[in-house]
């Protein structure tokens, strides 16, 4: 595979192995010229009462229309041949409260972002000043112990934790009990409901965010949809810091992607393979997605059943392999989300599109409304 370091066996089955992308096209576009003025009471502060009621801004690449519908009416955009890629991880409650042992007044908060072993994870621990190694920290009234073991990237901490085995078989089943959603600081009102922070289709536990773009789809959708023909195939991408750090770097080519964890199942391949062949479209469903098969795919977009890590970067001058349209939310400034969408249709016109979308008053970021880009 171009660009990609994987291995796969003879017989299709899957191989964790790291895939390393490093493929930036040349461009002198700056963080800067991804920036947008958004009113601060668009930013959606709940998700909406049904989750396919979110409006739907539809946009036609060839022909620069855009049309204003709701979320329901996507299935009128899709065609019998057609693919959905969609990302079933699902959000774990990451965030976690406590203190250094010893000093109940020396508070800590942590965000769990990936699993390094079982019981080993990478975090990003606030104040930092408290996380030197060798510290260890308490929570749920020590129903949870750290011990802050290394370093890993951009400062984050390698916390290895322990906790009463003849209760608990993980630290999943112990973040049920006392973690928290780790929902996106422009959020700022309470969720009641912690399901509505995840998909309806949500299968494996690992994401320190949500695929945000499926949160609009409800099983009576999804089921309309497989019965005008159109397939589902799920992928994976555990959303990490690689998707919602922000950009620092002033020119974009200079920031790098964190790594996440994604896993192409066989039997969805061979789903998005036959219906490329047969002339339908593949069209991911959020940009976790189009991540996933974008890493992967070869030259002639054929996708293989992998597993691993990827780093992809997609921004404007990216060449895309295999994707054909794309579902999405309306992102945040200067974030390598909105990158990604500028690349797959156009940075002035994607902001062209932001700017009537905040003159109509759409809800923007992760309980906001929708995209489509065909």
């Amino acid at each position: 595979m171009t660009n990609n370091e994987s291995i796969l066996k003879t017989d299709g089955e899957q191989v964790g192995k790291k895939v390393i992308i490093n493929e930036k096209p040349e461009t002198s576009l700056a963080t800067s010229d991804f920036f947008y003025e958004l009113p601060p009471e668009l930013i959606a502060q709940h998700p909406m009462q049904k989750r396919d009621g979110s409006r739907l801004m539809v946009i036609d690449r060839e022909t620069g229309e855009i049309s204003h519908k709701h979320f329901y009416d996507i299935i009128d955009y899709l065609d019998p041949n057609d693919v959905l890629v969609i990302n079933d991880s699902k959000v774990i409650p990451a965030r976690l409260y406590g203190h250094v042992e010893g000093r109940e007044d020396a508070k800590i908060e942590l965000l769990l972002l990936r699993s390094h072993s079982l019981d080993v994870w990478e975090t990003l621990v606030k104040p930092g000043k408290r996380a030197k190694i060798g510290s260890r920290l308490v929570f749920g009234d020590g129903m949870l112990h750290g011990e802050i073991v290394g370093m890993a990237d951009e400062g984050n901490r390698l916390i290895k934790f322990d906790y009463d085995r003849t209760k608990y078989q993980t630290v999943y089943e112990i973040l049920h009990v006392i973690g928290l959603m780790p929902l996106p600081p422009y959020i700022t009102e309470t969720l009641k409901d912690n399901d509505r922070y995840q998909t309806v289709y949500a299968r494996e536990e690992g994401s320190a965010a949500a695929p945000t773009a499926g949160l609009h789809f409800t099983q009576e959708l999804l089921e309309k949809i497989k019965a005008k023909g159109v397939a589902v195939a799920p992928v994976m991408l555990h959303v990490g810091l690689g998707t919602f750090r922000p950009v620092k770097a002033e020119k974009i080519s200079e920031h790098i992607m964190h790594t996440e964890y994604f896993s192409v199942p066989e039997e969805s391949a061979r789903i998005i393979n036959e219906r490329k062949a047969a002339g339908g479209r593949i069209i991911c469903v959020g940009t976790t997605s189009c991540r996933t098969i974008e890493s992967v795919a070869d030259e002639n977009g054929h996708i293989p059943a992998i597993s691993g890590d990827t780093g992809i970067f997609i921004f404007p001058g990216y060449r895309f392999k295999a994707v054909d349209a794309l579902i999405t939310n309306f992102h945040l400034p200067e974030s390598t989300l909105l990158m990604l969408i500028s690349a797959f249709y156009g940075r002035e016109e994607i902001l062209s599109a932001y700017n009537v979308a905040v003159k109509d008053k759409y809800r923007f970021f992760s309980f906001g409304d929708a995209m489509l880009i065909v």
